[in-house]
């Protein structure tokens, strides 16, 4: 009886102690070692499940923004880091264009641009004032916010290390007190420097809301993609439009310089960025592998100077960097206190191929750039493998490389300017996806810039991607005759003209711009030909008219005539077929020149006949229709008005044009002395040449349309086609442009 109440007894102590455990009023440890005393984290506020870290990933934070640091990494950093930190980069961290963007904003009236006004007292520097002034003079540009899709601050953000004469203090004041803040949505913030000394975070020492950022020495883990846009880290004297070419001016083969590798640039001793300039030391050979550095920098660099700083500042003294940097085959690129470093387009512009040794920088314009394509990407853990590498590229591949980074220079790089529009334009692509460009459109000539979208988004509509598509441009042409001088005679030069043009083979229709007082002749006046003409009255009857991209034009190529042209069908027929082996430039007869004058220290033009030009008049010559809508929406109003208001210079503003976007010049066709740009009377008022001012005026066009482009960039040519046996001693049967021998 006793052993029954024992088992009785002993099976209800474990019952109660399954159900116990069953409800939670027990806890068993799942691993043998429990929490240390020493643990960082207090027993009080200690939960088990806090261990399988697996499940973070599944739970969605409640605050805006993201703590992934480990709990290691904060133990360093102190309660008041933290707190900036958070206000300053993590906020927004996970914003995105769908999350963080009001595309409404940009539904009205397309993608505009709005630039704050200036406070009054605030001050800024001169690279900020100079992406202010791009912006405010490109197509995007909208002064009135109630237009704008997108908002640039006035307040100067380049420069935010606190030890910066440049940094502006307050700011975080500042901007919440912007009416049109709205938290940073649909803004976009520029900024160059961020932190500062010891350890150069990204931190801009304001709350950026929901503001997108372009900057410059971003790291990949604050970078957020299809959002924020990195740019270059470029100096103060950068310049604002134009900027120069790339130092490659023709093709070098083979294409190995003097140099394999080179570098020359401060070394850290101690700090951030430190590591990997210490060691470039490893692989300088002082022959083909040049990597120099320098201690002598800063107020105290003797008091951490160690044993090599004396020879190193020796031999960095010996090397002039520009000759270096000419006459080297690839180009250190390493991290300095922050990842970006002013040597990136240095090596860009000297067609020295960069090799990136920044680990975790977001390179400028990733997110539409192929840097394989132009860089190589290295890795700083693997130094001592670079030279190996770059000695193992094929000289085909150099040369490949070397000839990108002229492209990417020219295109993107070489101004304030450019690298401003090629951000915004990214934004723009962003917002307006239907139309955004293809990543062919912004690696290949002539770049993203001058590709515009609205036009079309089928390649085989520019005239720079047939020989990539395999395709060639359409078989006819549309002529286009500027009209100033009213109808009084059957035998008057636009009427022979008329029937010459209408005569040639790949003619499909004449399109007659009225640019005249009197009002539009009959129908039946003008000539009966056996293509169509279309009689269109100018608009507002001024000279830029005659460039408008009308809607009636079908074919791809245009024939640009002035009423007073004198051209046989023989010569229309031999240079449009010319311009179909290069559709992307003007082919044409009319040529003139341009020069620097240095007596007067300005661009001189002239007419004299010479060996080399630089032009040609578009009173008779034939391009590709694109340019007429880049002449109507690319160029500002200002140069326009400007030509409408002289009637003058519009066939000179064509050819910057079209040199600017293809970077060559135009080609002249067989020569015509008898070629004459009028064949009225020097009394005729409607004759543009009748001017006495005429030439003057040219003279003041050409200055002040490269004082906008910011360069020249009308390019010489020597090159003159002309038909196959032109002028031969054989007989004249054996030529298939026969008849341009008689003129």
């Amino acid at each position: 009886m006793q052993a029954k109440k024992r088992y009785l007894t002993l099976f209800s102590a474990g019952a109660c102690l399954i159900l116990l455990f069953c409800f939670g009023g027990i806890q068993v440890p799942l691993s043998r070692k429990g929490p240390s005393r020493r643990d960082d984290r207090s027993l009080t506020g200690y939960h088990p499940g806090a261990r399988w870290r697996r499940f973070s990933a599944s739970l969605q934070p409640f605050s805006p923004w993201e703590h992934d640091q480990s709990d290691s990494h904060n133990e360093h950093i102190s309660p008041r880091q933290k707190r900036d930190a958070i206000s300053g980069v993590y906020t927004g961290k996970r914003c995105r264009m769908e999350s963080c963007f009001d595309f409404s904003l940009c539904q009205r009236n397309g993608f505009k641009v709005y630039v704050y006004p200036q406070q009054k007292g605030e001050k800024m520097s001169e690279s900020y004032q100079n992406i202010l002034s791009s912006i405010e003079g490109s197509m995007l540009y909208t002064p009135d916010p109630g237009q704008a899709c997108l908002f640039v601050l006035s307040l100067d953000t380049l420069d935010r290390d606190q030890l910066s004469p440049q940094y502006v203090h307050n700011l975080k004041a500042k901007v919440q007190s912007l009416h049109l803040w709205n938290g940073g949505k649909n803004h976009i913030i520029f900024n160059l420097y961020s932190g500062t000394w010891p350890d150069y975070t990204e931190d801009l020492g304001f709350d950026i809301g929901l503001a997108m950022l372009a900057k410059a020495s971003i790291s990949t883990e604050n970078f957020r993609p299809n959002f924020d846009v990195s740019i270059p880290l470029f100096s103060k004297d950068h310049p604002r439009t134009g900027g120069e070419r790339g130092y490659l001016k023709h093709n070098t083969i083979p294409p190995y310089r003097k140099y394999m590798l080179v570098f020359k640039g401060k070394r850290y001793l101690t700090g951030i960025g430190s590591d990997t300039r210490n060691a470039l030391y490893h692989v300088h050979n002082s022959e083909d592998v040049v990597l120099l550095t320098t201690c002598k920098h800063g107020k105290d660099w003797q008091k951490h100077k160690d044993a090599r700083c004396d020879k190193d500042n020796a031999e960095y003294d010996k090397y002039d960097y520009r000759e270096m940097l000419y006459n080297s085959t690839f180009c250190l690129v390493p991290r300095g206190r922050r990842l970006g470093s002013f040597r990136f387009l240095e090596a860009l512009q000297a067609a020295c191929v960069p090799v990136m040794l920044s680990n975790g920088w977001e390179l400028p314009f990733s997110e539409i750039i192929d840097w394989n394509t132009a860089a190589v990407i290295g890795d700083e853990r693997l130094l001592l493998q670079i030279p190996s590498t770059v000695r193992s590229i094929h000289q085909d591949k150099i040369l490949s490389l070397r000839h990108q980074t002229q492209f990417l220079w020219e295109a993107y790089f070489n101004s304030v300017e450019k690298i401003v529009l090629t951000t915004l334009e990214i934004i723009q692509d962003r917002v307006l996806q239907h139309t955004s460009r293809s990543n062919l459109m912004w690696n290949s000539l002539p770049g993203g810039l001058f590709t515009l979208p609205q036009y079309s988004t089928y390649l085989g509509d520019f005239p720079f991607y047939y020989a990539k598509l395999g395709v060639k441009p359409y078989t006819k042409f549309t002529a286009i005759v500027h009209v100033v001088s009213p109808l009084v005679s059957q035998s008057q030069p636009v009427m022979k003209l008329l029937v010459v043009v209408a005569k040639s083979q790949y003619c499909a229709q004449v399109i007659v711009v009225w640019n005249c007082d009197k009002p539009l002749p009959a129908k039946h006046r003008w000539p009966v030909t056996s293509v169509p003409v279309i009689v269109i009255e100018g608009e507002s009857k001024v000279i830029s008219s005659r460039f408008l991209p009308y809607d009636t034009i079908p074919t791809d190529a245009v024939l640009s005539l002035d009423e007073d042209t004198v051209l046989s069908t023989t010569e229309v027929d031999f240079a449009f077929t010319v311009w179909q082996s290069f559709p992307d430039r003007i082919v044409g007869y009319p040529a003139r020149s341009h020069f620097w004058d240095s007596n007067k220290e300005r661009w001189g033009y002239t007419s004299k006949w010479t060996n080399e030009y630089s032009m040609v008049l578009t009173g008779a010559a034939i391009y590709h229709k694109y340019y007429h809508y880049l002449y109507t929406t690319y160029l500002p109003a200002s140069l326009k008005t400007m030509v409408d208001q002289m009637s003058n210079c519009e066939d000179i503003l064509m050819n910057f044009l079209v040199s600017s976007v293809s970077k060559l010049p135009p080609i002249k066709v067989t020569q015509k002395k008898q070629y004459k740009e009028t064949m009225m009377g020097q009394s005729s008022r409607a004759s543009r040449w009748a001017d006495p001012d005429h030439f003057a005026q040219r003279q003041t066009c050409m200055n002040k349309f490269a004082s906008w482009f910011g360069t020249m960039p009308l390019v010489h040519s020597q090159m003159r086609l002309d038909p196959v046996l032109f002028k031969d001693q054989v007989s004249i049967l054996r030529k298939k442009y026969r008849d341009i021998e008689r003129l």
